[in-house]
């Protein structure tokens, strides 16, 4: 099996790389790309997400024919991808942040700036969360309910089929974390930074 992380320049992916080699333990290819031949030929693709919500969109339009692949990859091939971070929010069909933009439209939705009810909750979300399963998810095989998870995030992803949830988290408001829609899976939360139960989820996004 071979997995490729997208490497579109959105911000430091190392600590993701390294947490797929942990898991892996070389058993599995792991390559570091936005080659879109390589792409094509994965048997899984994750697609990480930092900074902004238009900065990542910019940076997988500015590879030629990556969106195109992507696009093929999961909603024609319908092969396994993993969303992270601004990952998952470039599922929506469009994003606020910054400016009006676009999204990859996988599951339809908007992401919007979190609620932070007047400055009472800080923004960014940051730190450690516990996470609420809402739904039997494959990638939460073996994880307690109400674990903690790593957060970085001031937006949050809102779908308009609210069956594609999978977990929420409680901050200012039931904020969506994860969700799984046929072969798209995705979280909010960093599970390359949230210790044992982070590895566990990516072991069984490769064991999928």
């Amino acid at each position: 099996m071979n997995i490729t992380i997208v490497d579109y320049k959105s911000g430091n992916i190392s600590s993701v790389i390294n947490s797929f080699n942990e898991v892996t333990k070389d058993k599995v290819k792991i390559e570091v790309t936005s080659d879109i031949n390589k792409i094509k030929l994965s048997d899984k693709v994750v697609l990480p997400g930092q900074g902004s919500f238009k900065s990542c969109v910019d940076g997988l339009n500015n590879i030629n024919g990556l969106v195109d692949t992507l696009n093929e990859f999961v909603i024609n091939v319908k092969k396994p991808l993993l969303g992270i971070c601004v990952g998952l929010q470039m599922f929506a069909d469009i994003g606020y942040e910054e400016t009006e933009t676009k999204g990859l439209g996988w599951i339809s939705g908007k992401v919007s700036k979190i609620d932070n009810q007047n400055g009472k909750y800080k923004l960014p979300h940051i730190g450690w969360n516990q996470i609420n399963i809402i739904k039997e998810s494959s990638i939460f095989k073996g994880i307690e309910n109400n674990s903690h998870m790593y957060f970085v995030h001031s937006y949050e992803f809102i779908p308009k089929d609210k069956n594609v949830i999978s977990a929420t988290t409680d901050y200012s408001s039931n904020l969506v974390c994860a969700v799984e829609k046929e072969n798209i899976f995705g979280t909010q939360f960093h599970p390359e930074k949230s210790d044992k139960t982070g590895l566990n989820i990516i072991s069984n996004f490769i064991n999928l």
